[in-house]
C-alpha cells in the first residue's frame, strides 16, 4: 500500500476539527505516516483541541504559528512538513471544516498510482454535485467561467480548478517551488501552473460538494482577480523552471 502524510490548514477549527478526524477510516491511518495540522493563527481553543486528539492517535502533530499568516503559506508549511519528516510517496491537503472527503483519499492516491498523475484536484463539479451540495449559485457560475479561461490556459480539460482538496506525488513536493508561490488562497492555481510548466501530469477526480454552516475567509472578487493574474503570469513564462529566486511569492 502507498503511504501518505495528511496536513491539515486550520483557523479557528476547534468546533469543526474532531468530525474530521472521525472520517479518517482504519485503513487510512494504517496508511499514514503523519498529520501535520497547521493551526495558522487560530483565536479559539484549535490547539487544545488538536493536543487532545493527538492524545489517543499519535500520529496527529500539532504546528502552531502566530499571527495568521494566510492560507498558501499554512499550505506550504503543512507540505514542508510532510516532505521533510516523512518518507510518504504522497501528500494529501484536508481541510478542518470538513468540506473535503478523507475518504477520498486512498482511491485517488491509488488513482494516482496506476496513472502515474503528479497533481490530483478534487472537483465538485465533474459529477455535478456541486449545487445539489448547497455550493451558491453565483459561486457555481463564477467558477465555470474562470474554468473555461483556465482551460484554454493550462491546455487542460477540467472542470473545478477552485477546489482546496490536493494530493500531490513526491515527485511534485520536490519539483514545485512551493516556497516562492501565494501566500493566499490562489496558491492552488498556481500549484497547477508549475506543475504544468514542469511537465507534471495534473489530473482531477469528483468529490462530494458539501456546503454547511463554516465561515469562509475568502473575498471571492480579490481571489477571481488573482487567478487571471495566474493565468496571466502563466502565459507569460513565470512558472517555468529557472534560476532559484526566479518566482516572487503573490
Amino acid at each position: 500500500m502507498s503511504r501518505v502524510a495528511i496536513f491539515i490548514p486550520s483557523y479557528n477549527a476547534a468546533r469543526t476539527l474532531p468530525a474530521v478526524f472521525e472520517r479518517i477510516s482504519p485503513e487510512l491511518w494504517d496508511a499514514t505516516e503523519g498529520v501535520f495540522v497547521i493551526n495558522d493563527g487560530s483565536q479559539d481553543d484549535t490547539d487544545a483541541v488538536v493536543e487532545k486528539l493527538a492524545q489517543d492517535q499519535p500520529k496527529i502533530r500539532l504546528i502552531s504559528r502566530q499571527p495568521n499568516r494566510g492560507y498558501g503559506t499554512a499550505v506550504r508549511d503543512g507540505l514542508r512538513h510532510c516532505v521533510e519528516k516523512t518518507d510518504a510517496e504522497y501528500m494529501v491537503c484536508l481541510h478542518a471544516d470538513g468540506q473535503y472527503p478523507p475518504e477520498s483519499v486512498l482511491p485517488f492516491v491509488a488513482h494516482m498510482t496506476e496513472h502515474g498523475v503528479d497533481v490530483l484536484q478534487g472537483s465538485r463539479h465533474k459529477d455535478e454535485t456541486a449545487l445539489e451540495g448547497g455550493m451558491p449559485r453565483y459561486k457555481w457560475l463564477a467558477g465555470k467561467i474562470l474554468t473555461w479561461m483556465e482551460n484554454r490556459t493550462f491546455g487542460l480539460e477540467m472542470t473545478d480548478y477552485h477546489s482546496g482538496f490536493m494530493l500531490y506525488s513526491r515527485r511534485a513536493g520536490s519539483e514545485i517551488p512551493f516556497d516562492q508561490l501565494s501566500t493566499y488562497f490562489d496558491f492552488d492555481l498556481e500549484v497547477i501552473a508549475s506543475a504544468r510548466a514542469r511537465g507534471l501530469v495534473v489530473d482531477e477526480l469528483g468529490i462530494p460538494t458539501r456546503y454547511a454552516d463554516e465561515e469562509s475567509h475568502l473575498n471571492p472578487i480579490w481571489y477571481g482577480l488573482r487567478c487571471l493574474r495566474v493565468m496571466l503570469r502563466y502565459r507569460m513564462g513565470a512558472y517555468r523552471p529557472r534560476a532559484r529566486g526566479a518566482l516572487r511569492p503573490g
